[in-house]
């Protein structure tokens, strides 16, 4: 036996269906598709169904969500600060050198690559590996502290909070009188 000498068993295989050929062939005039309807149209396939059976995008679980505020803080590495001319780095200039999107809220900058010149960061989140780096090649982080909230609405929950206390101890106090009868 050689490998030209190699055929199927008799049978195995059967010619293609030639659909639309008249008639005589069996599969004329609608070809197999039965009449009208969409999917007897040309290049549609019902996206999704099964054939009435729950279709596997409704039968698993649904998981996660997608966070709308996930390009907001951009990731700055810190082997992209060191390919930067400037020194003083805020968000303004990462922007302008195209480290991160224009339309970034935030960056972050995480310990990835080396850092070895002095850079001095403003309003820039750092992670601690990356601290530790720009403080050992002598680079300094200013971050502004956020606001303390307001204490006067403090104040008020904790008296409206009170408030409830006192009037929930009063009514257990309050004498039951007996129903009469």
């Amino acid at each position: 036996m050689r490998l030209n000498e190699i055929r199927d068993k008799p049978g195995a295989t059967s010619a293609k269906k030639r659909v639309g050929r008249g008639i005589g062939s069996g599969l004329g005039k609608t070809a197999g598709k039965g009449t009208k309807g969409q999917k007897a149209r040309a290049g549609v396939a019902v996206k999704g169904f099964e054939g009435g059976q729950m279709p596997l995008h409704r039968r698993l679980p649904k998981r996660g969500f997608n966070s709308p505020t996930r390009e907001d803080v951009a990731e700055v590495r810190t082997s992209e600060l060191q390919a930067m001319q400037a020194t003083e780095i805020d968000l303004a200039a990462l922007k302008a050198a195209g480290v991160v999107s224009r339309h970034a809220l935030a960056a972050k900058v995480i310990l990835s690559g080396k850092l070895e010149r002095k850079v001095s960061l403003k309003e820039i989140q750092v992670s601690k590996g990356a601290r530790s780096m720009i403080e050992a090649a002598g680079g300094t982080i200013a971050i502004t502290p956020k606001p303390e909230p307001d204490p006067k609405k403090k104040d008020r929950k904790a008296k409206k909070a009170e408030k409830a206390a006192k009037a929930a101890a009063k009514a257990e106090e309050a004498p039951k009188e007996a129903p009469k009868e």
